[in-house]
């Protein structure tokens, strides 16, 4: 059986690199977005499980790239966990409600997420 596919977006290798191992640890393959302009294209070409990906310097491109995936039929339905490694509360807030309206699925603290990556694995892959 081929285990489920996560493509991953960071800036931050520290991070990055520990939330790949734990993808591992929970029977994830990983794919890394070299590049979040290109997301779209290698979501569709790859079809992941789920798309995570961090909220940083680049996160207004990265809002565009989540909107990218939700305005395509077969991109749409992927789920996104956008997650934060600011410290900042307003900007914290920004970039939530950035993420949120550009339609991320759970938008979450870097520590949280690697805490609790699977609670919010579940969490995202809820189907309504």
């Amino acid at each position: 059986m081929t285990k489920p596919l996560a493509l991953i977006f960071y800036e931050s290798l520290l991070a990055g690199n520990q939330l790949i191992n734990r993808l591992s640890d929970l029977d994830y393959r990983t794919q890394i977005v070299g590049d979040i302009g290109q997301l779209h294209a290698q979501a569709a070409r790859e079809m992941p499980l789920v798309v995570l990906t961090e909220l940083g310097a680049l996160a207004e491109r990265v809002c565009v790239a989540i909107r990218s995936l939700r305005a395509e039929s077969g991109t749409a339905h992927i789920p996104v966990v956008a997650y934060l490694s600011t410290k900042d509360r307003k900007e914290e807030d920004r970039l939530t409600g950035q993420a949120r309206a550009a339609g991320a699925t759970v938008v979450v603290s870097e520590a949280a997420l690697l805490a609790h990556l699977g609670t919010v694995l579940d969490q995202a892959l809820q189907v309504d």
